[in-house]
C-alpha cells in the first residue's frame, strides 16, 4: 500500500473527522503534527499571537491526541517550525503518494496550504484538502459563497430551510502502518517561551485540551447534568463552570467536531426533551459556521483597518495609555474591569462580557478595533480566527451587524447581568464591601462613602477613565 502523511492542524480528534478517513482509504497513514514556531512570535502590541493559556491547552490536546493514536497503534509525529517545509520533508522522506489535510478558510492558513501544494509538486506528490471545520458544508450550501447574506438571521433561515447537516463519519480505529520517521518529544511551557502557572482558582474551569475531556465535557453537559435543557436560560451567566456549554475551546482545535455535537443534541432532544435550550445551542454552532463563512467570502478584508465594510472613513484612535488600562482590567468601570481581569487571569471570557469590553474599547474609548482583537487571539484559550476577528468586525461596526449604532451601556448591561454585584466583587475584591446599586458608579462615591466601603478611589481602585454619568442617559442595551 502506498504511504500517505497525515497533516493534523485544527482537527484534532479522531472521531468524525472526514480528512483522516480520506487519508486511510487511500493508504498506510503516518500522522503528522507541526507547532509553528511562527505562532509564538510578538505582535505589534506587545503580546505573543499565542500566549499561555492557549499553548497549555494546545499541548494538552497534543498529548491527547497522540495517546488516543497509540491506542489504535499508531502514533503522532511531532515537530517544530514551519508545517509547509516539514510536511513536504516527511512526504518526500517517505515517498508518500498523497498528503491529506483539513482546509482552513483565512489566509495565512491558506498561504501555508498553497506553499504547501508547491513543494510537493516538486516530487510528484498529491495534495488533498477536505472541509472539516463547520456543521453545515460549504457545498451544501443555497447558494455561492460570493452570495453568502451578510445578515446572520438571512443565513440562517435559508440554510435551516434549504441545507441539512451532513451525517458524521465513523471514529478511526486503524491508520495502517506507520511509516518509520524521527519524532520529537512534545515541549514543555518553558521550552516554548513560557513559564508553568496554576489556573486561578476563581476560573470558570479549568480547561483541559485534547478530544478526551472535550468528549466528557459534551456528555456532562448533556447527559450528567442535563444542563442543556436551560441553556437559553443560563447562557448570559457570568460566575461557574455551568452557565454555559463551554464547548467552544475544545471546537477551537477541533477537538469536538460540531457535527458530533448536534447529533447529541438532536439525540438529547428525542430522549429527553426538546425546547428553546436545546435549539438554541444549534443556533450558536450556526453563528460560528456564518463566521467561517464570512471569513471564505471576504478573505483578508477581515483583518483589516476598514473591516469586511470597506470602511474608509471611520476613524479609531491609538491612546496607549488607555488601551493598557483596558487590557489590566483598570478603567474605573467595574463590570469592564471584572471582565478584564477574569480573561487576563485565565484566558477565558463570557460571551456576553466579551461583547461588552469589545464595545466599550471601540465605542467609548475609540481605540483601533484591531488591537483588541490581537489581544484577544494571544489569550483567548478557545481562540478560533473566523469567530474572533468576525466578531470584533460586527461589535466594532465594520462587520455584520444590520444595526451600525449598536452600543452597549455598561452600567445597564451590568445591571442587568449581575444585578447583585457577585460577579465584579469575584474579580474585584477591593469593591467587596460597596453595595451592588452604588458599584458600577463606585469612582463617584463621596469621600465618607469611600471611608463607610473601605475603599479609596484612586489608590485601591482607579479613578474612571470615562464619564460613567453618560450611561444615565442612554437607554441603550
Amino acid at each position: 500500500m502506498s504511504n500517505v502523511v497525515y497533516w493534523f492542524r485544527n482537527d484534532l480528534r479522531l472521531h468524525d473527522n472526514e480528512a483522516l478517513v480520506r487519508a486511510t482509504n487511500l493508504g498506510n497513514v503516518t500522522p503528522v503534527y507541526v507547532i509553528d514556531n511562527r505562532s509564538f512570535a510578538q505582535t505589534s502590541i506587545g503580546h505573543k499571537r499565542t500566549g499561555k493559556f492557549r499553548a497549555k491547552f494546545l499541548l494538552e490536546t497534543i498529548a491527547d491526541l497522540k495517546q488516543n493514536l497509540q491506542k489504535i497503534g499508531s502514533d503522532l509525529v511531532i515537530r517544530i517550525g514551519h508545517p509547509e517545509e516539514i510536511i513536504a520533508e516527511i512526504a518526500h522522506q517517505i515517498n508518500a503518494s498523497h498528503v491529506v489535510l483539513s482546509k482552513e478558510a483565512t489566509q495565512e492558513e491558506t498561504s501555508v496550504e498553497a506553499e504547501l501544494s508547491q513543494l510537493l509538486k516538486q516530487h510528484n506528490i498529491d495534495i488533498e484538502l477536505i472541509w472539516t471545520n463547520t456543521l453545515y458544508h460549504p457545498r451544501d450550501l443555497p447558494f455561492q459563497m460570493h452570495f453568502l447574506p451578510d445578515v446572520f438571521s438571512t443565513f440562517r433561515k435559508k440554510v435551516e430551510s434549504r441545507s441539512e447537516v451532513r451525517a458524521t463519519f465513523p471514529t478511526v480505529e486503524n491508520l495502517g502502518k506507520m511509516a518509520s520517521v524521527e519524532s520529537k518529544t512534545i515541549p514543555t511551557l518553558a521550552e516554548i517561551g513560557f513559564e508553568s502557572f496554576e489556573v486561578d482558582e476563581r476560573a470558570v474551569l479549568d480547561f483541559k485540551g485534547g478530544e478526551t475531556a472535550g468528549l466528557q465535557r459534551l456528555h456532562y453537559y448533556l447527559w450528567e447534568s442535563d444542563l442543556l435543557k436551560t441553556y437559553k436560560e443560563t447562557r448570559n451567566g457570568l460566575v461557574g463552570v455551568d452557565y454555559s456549554s463551554k464547548f467552544s475551546a475544545w471546537l477551537s482545535l477541533g477537538c469536538l467536531s460540531p457535527r458530533h455535537i448536534y447529533e447529541e443534541i438532536k439525540r438529547y432532544e428525542s430522549e429527553r426533551t426538546a425546547n428553546q435550550s436545546t435549539y438554541w445551542l444549534i443556533f450558536e454552532l450556526i453563528w460560528r459556521d456564518f463566521y467561517h463563512f464570512i471569513a471564505l467570502k471576504y478573505g483578508v478584508r477581515l483583518f483589516k483597518r476598514s473591516g469586511i465594510k470597506h470602511d474608509m472613513v471611520k476613524e479609531w484612535n491609538q491612546d496607549q495609555r488607555g488601551f493598557n488600562k483596558w487590557v489590566n482590567g483598570e478603567t474605573g468601570v467595574p463590570f469592564i474591569d471584572a471582565n478584564m481581569r477574569e480573561f487576563k487571569e485565565t484566558g477565558f471570557m463570557s460571551n456576553r462580557g466579551r461583547q461588552n469590553v469589545a464595545s466599550f474599547l471601540t465605542k467609548d474609548l475609540g481605540i483601533e478595533w484591531w488591537w483588541g482583537a490581537m489581544y484577544f487571539e494571544s489569550l483567548l484559550v478557545d481562540y478560533d480566527v473566523c469567530s474572533n476577528w468576525g466578531n470584533w468586525n460586527y461589535v466594532s461596526g465594520i462587520g455584520n451587524d444590520p444595526r451600525e449604532d449598536r452600543y452597549f451601556n455598561i452600567t445597564k448591561q451590568a445591571t442587568n447581568y449581575d444585578p447583585e454585584a457577585e460577579y465584579m466583587k469575584l474579580w474585584l475584591p477591593e469593591l467587596k464591601d460597596v453595595p451592588a446599586d452604588k458599584i458600577n458608579e463606585v469612582g463617584l462615591l463621596s469621600q465618607a462613602e469611600q471611608k463607610q466601603y473601605g475603599v479609596q478611589i484612586g489608590v485601591d481602585y482607579p479613578n474612571p477613565y470615562v464619564d460613567v454619568k453618560k450611561w444615565r442617559k442612554s437607554a441603550k442595551w
